[in-house]
Parts: structure tokens; C-alpha cells; sequence
């Protein structure tokens, strides 16, 4: 992602566990584009509220309970046209079973509820792997 961003362009990571940024930081390092990723350390939740610009592309792929909230922390600053990739829509073919059971795939189908009924805007699911949707925001 880093490799086709517009120049001066920033990829901005966020890592709950301080080991995974630790690890995140070293392939970044490694990788030689250090200079265009910057690594965010803790809770989501309370980093995303701080960063003061908005987004064209935002990629979920965390903790599932709390994707409704990462979902509407980053859409009021996602541009209009922009692009919201989502990961794990599928939750192992779960959210699609007749009663669906445990936390993650309960919380992972009202995610997809709440985006599907979102008139702010227009979305698709990709079938492959566990899923993806792509949601973009309406340019209004």
C-alpha cells in the first residue's frame, strides 16, 4: 500500500499490542518505505479521534466487537468518493448461518446491517476468503 501512495502521500497503521507495533515497525523498516507509514500504538478507539485529517482509503481488520465503532469514528472524515475496505465480513461463513452464534460473528452481522441500510453509502461484499466489503461514501 505504502509503494502506491501519491507522493508525500501517508499510510497511517494503528497496532493495540505494543509487541505487534514493535514487530510492524522492523518489516516497515526493512521494507524501505519507513518514510511513508507511520505506526500507531494502542486502543483505536482513542487514537482515531486525535488524527486531524481525513482519509481517501481506511482498511478494517481488528477486533470485531468494536467494528461498528471504528466504522463511525473514520466516516465523517473519509472523503466523499473514498473508500472504506472492510475485512472478515464473512466471519467463516458464520453470519451466514440460520441462528448465529458467538460475539464476533453476532457483532461482524450487524456491521454488515448497519452498512447495508447506511444511506450515506453504497457498498459490496466480495465473496472471497472470508470476506471483504467495499464501502464508499457517497460524493452526495
Amino acid at each position: 500500500m505504502a509503494r502506491g501512495l501519491s507522493p508525500g502521500g501517508k499510510l497511517h497503521t494503528i497496532e493495540l499490542r505494543g509487541e505487534d507495533a514493535s514487530i510492524s515497525r522492523t518489516n516497515i523498516e526493512k521494507s524501505g518505505v519507513s518514510d511513508s507509514i507511520i505506526v500507531h500504538e494502542g486502543d483505536a478507539r482513542q487514537i482515531i479521534p486525535t488524527l486531524a485529517f481525513d482519509w481517501d482509503l481506511i482498511f478494517i481488520d481488528a477486533d470485531k466487537t468494536s467494528y461498528i465503532d471504528y466504522y463511525e469514528l473514520t466516516l465523517p472524515r473519509l472523503r466523499a468518493g473514498g473508500i472504506i475496505i472492510a475485512d472478515n465480513v464473512l466471519f467463516h461463513g458464520q453470519v451466514l448461518a440460520q441462528e448465529i452464534k458467538g460475539k464476533n460473528a453476532a457483532a461482524i452481522h450487524a456491521f454488515n446491517e448497519l452498512v447495508l441500510n447506511d444511506n450515506r453509502v453504497e457498498q459490496v461484499m466480495l465473496t472471497i476468503r472470508d470476506g471483504l466489503m467495499l464501502i464508499r461514501k457517497k460524493t452526495e
